[in-house]
């Protein structure tokens, strides 16, 4: 399951699914992408199919591995990844290097278990009011869900995740 980054950032007011879809087909993925948020339907861990949560890897845009397996990511830990494994863009820029991205943060909208935190999902990723706040992850700290409130109206990285895998 592949994971890549929107190609700009995004504040909290966000048709997140559409963009992921868009730039997936863009890129000339085959897949389906969903984002890597939790949303007023769904939280983040239940964004994968049941059956492709345990044995694909999450890996980057070159196949590289970030984890294990979906179920991984939401342990508890915070999604630890290796932060020497890069996560590229749809457009194939590495997000921890490239000044696209100056505030090196993803939105996620979600506990360390991925369940959906309502008061700190932007409400439900439709307003960038700088009253309104959003959980959202330092990448420094080399995890996906470390658990940070920001102003939705900061511009920050949104992920796309695989969600069904295709051979």
């Amino acid at each position: 399951l592949h994971l890549v980054a929107l190609n700009f950032p995004f504040s909290g007011d966000m048709r997140a699914d559409f963009q992921c879809f868009q730039q997936a087909q863009l890129a000339g993925l085959t897949s389906t992408y969903r984002a890597f948020l939790s949303s007023h339907l769904q939280d983040l861990a239940t964004v994968v199919r049941k059956t492709d949560r345990y044995h694909l890897p999450v890996v980057n845009l070159k196949g590289e591995t970030l984890f294990s397996n979906w179920e991984s990511i939401f342990d508890g830990n915070g999604g630890q990844f290796n932060i020497h494994v890069p996560i590229y863009s749809f457009d194939g820029r590495n997000i921890m290097t490239d000044s696209s991205w100056p505030q090196k943060v993803i939105w996620h909208g979600s506990t360390a278990n991925g369940i959906r935190l309502v008061s700190n999902y932007c409400e439900a990723w439709h307003t960038a009011d700088m009253g309104a706040m959003g959980q959202a992850s330092p990448l420094k700290t080399g995890k996906l869900l470390d658990q940070k409130v920001y102003s939705c109206n900061n511009q920050f990285i949104v992920l796309c995740i695989e969600n069904s895998f295709v051979s």
